[in-house]
């Protein structure tokens, strides 16, 4: 079996999506732009159980697949889904002395991980996920198969 193209490609991929999304979050950094990714992960995964969040991570890209799951505790509570200003919220609260993550966070890293997958395969697993999950990875105004990267 062939090597995997997001293992080949990984710094490539993970460079694009970092591009992306630190235009849509306007921000200046790359530093800053991982946090504000790292916080929405960790916002919608805490509404996954272990089986559902590795159903999610497996159309990740290989960077932001280690991203999701790293530093996670499997056996914390999972949350149901909230509206997007409480979500934004939760995510702009991590790390609060290191966080410029703005109110658009949910949607700018939508967009941005909506330019590095294969929207069928994302759309398909976010359909079997809880209440939530589809609404959570919307982005307003576009179709999901208009943002992937050629």
């Amino acid at each position: 079996m062939p090597m995997p193209y997001t293992y080949r490609h990984a710094s490539t991929e993970f460079a694009a999506f970092l591009a992306a999304a630190r235009d849509g979050l306007n921000l200046s950094s790359d530093n800053a732009t991982y946090t504000a990714t790292d916080a929405v992960f960790q916002v919608f995964r805490r509404r996954l159980s272990v089986p559902q969040a590795l159903a999610f991570a497996d159309v990740l890209p290989c960077v932001l697949r280690a991203i999701f799951l790293a530093h996670w505790d499997v056996s914390a509570l999972v949350l149901p889904f909230a509206d997007r200003a409480a979500l934004t919220a939760e995510a702009q609260a991590v790390r609060p002395h290191h966080n410029l993550t703005p109110g658009n966070c949910i949607e700018a890293v939508a967009r941005a991980v909506r330019g590095q997958v294969l929207a069928l395969d994302l759309d398909r697993v976010l359909a079997t996920l809880p209440e939530g999950a589809v609404e959570f990875w919307a982005v307003p105004g576009v179709g999901s198969g208009d943002l992937r990267f050629p």
